[in-house]
């Protein structure tokens, strides 16, 4: 599996859609891409796309599906056509539905409420997990922000990954304040749903290189 090429916080640039962005975060120093396979989401890619994309940048980022209680066997099967590395699983999927994927599975929680954040102790067998301020209707890529340092209390030894209306101004703040040991940042840096804007990347991963060497 690629190791992440830029050091200090893994940033994973999700929601990609097109060839060139995608070769474009590498680029910048991404460490992970999400390709979404939710079919309602307007980042919803095809198999036969997400694969154009995923060879595109193959071996030097992690590649990550996205996936919505979707079932198992569909999931392993979109996995082994377009070479995914990580599957994250961003619905209420339950422990034993992303146990079979082991230390590929990334889990998605979608905080509402105060105080700490609980659940995510009933997947052991997990890579890693993801926390994102809940939405009523939408599964990511919301823009919405949230009160992040609600993740500081957790103690665990898998990546933890902040995610939710993070941009350029204040991706380094939402570092901080979390605690957590990466981003997830999708609309953020986008000029239109699935569209990432150059200019806006380029400011998030200087804005993190500046954060990294101070």
């Amino acid at each position: 599996m690629p190791t992440e090429p830029m050091n200090g916080p893994t940033i994973k640039i999700c929601g990609v859609t097109r060839v060139e962005d995608a070769e474009r975060a590498v680029a910048l120093g991404a460490g992970m891409l999400g390709l979404n396979f939710y079919p309602p989401s307007p980042r919803a890619l095809s198999v036969e796309r997400a694969r154009e994309i995923a060879d595109s940048v193959r071996g030097r980022v992690r590649l990550v599906g996205v996936f919505v209680d979707r079932a198992a066997a569909e999931v392993e099967e979109i996995g082994d056509r377009v070479g995914l590395d990580l599957f994250q699983f961003h619905g209420d999927e339950p422990p034993e539905a992303i146990a079979p994927f082991g230390r590929r599975a990334i889990k998605a929680f979608r905080l509402d409420g105060s105080g700490s954040p609980d659940g995510w102790r009933d997947y052991p067998e997990a890579w890693g997990f993801l926390f994102e301020g809940r939405h009523p209707s939408l599964y990511g890529g919301t823009g919405e922000s949230w009160s992040y340092q609600r993740l500081a209390s957790i103690e665990t030894d898998r990546p933890v990954l902040v995610a939710g209306g993070i941009r350029p101004g204040n991706a380094r703040r939402a570092l901080e304040l979390s605690g957590a040991s990466g981003l997830d940042v999708c609309s953020g840096v986008e000029s239109e749903p699935g569209v990432k804007d150059p200019v806006l990347l380029s400011k998030l991963f200087a804005e993190l290189r500046i954060a990294d060497s101070e």
